[in-house]
């Protein structure tokens, strides 16, 4: 029950057990990576979002606005997830997959200009 009470990252439940850290990473993997991308991009069409800033997508001269642009989500709040990982293996992952959030926010940027 804890583990999965733990689990999400908006609940702020440090987790206690292994158990708990596994599946806490397991869901945080989720947000990383090709899954993870699809899933921001769902639902930032489902909340109605752009996919981002007309004229400055990263973000370099404004306020990052991940309710407003998907691409600043990225940015927001999936970088930090490598790091929240509570596993050597699940932090291994985690900066591998933001690797692939990073890379396709760069070349995103580069074809919507």
């Amino acid at each position: 029950m804890h583990a999965i009470e733990a689990h999400s990252f908006s609940a702020k439940i440090t987790p206690l057990t292994i158990e708990a850290k596994l599946v806490q990473d397991a869901d945080r993997l989720d947000a990383l990576g090709a899954v993870g991308l699809a899933r921001l991009f769902y639902t930032a069409g489902r909340m109605d979002s752009a996919l981002a800033h007309l004229t400055d997508p990263l973000g370099q001269n404004r306020v990052l606005d991940d309710q407003a642009y998907a691409l600043d989500h990225i940015m927001i709040k999936l970088n930090a997830l490598p790091d929240t990982m509570q596993t050597p293996a699940g932090r291994k992952l985690g900066h591998a997959r933001f690797a692939v959030l990073r890379s396709f926010r760069d070349q995103f940027a580069v074809e919507w200009n």
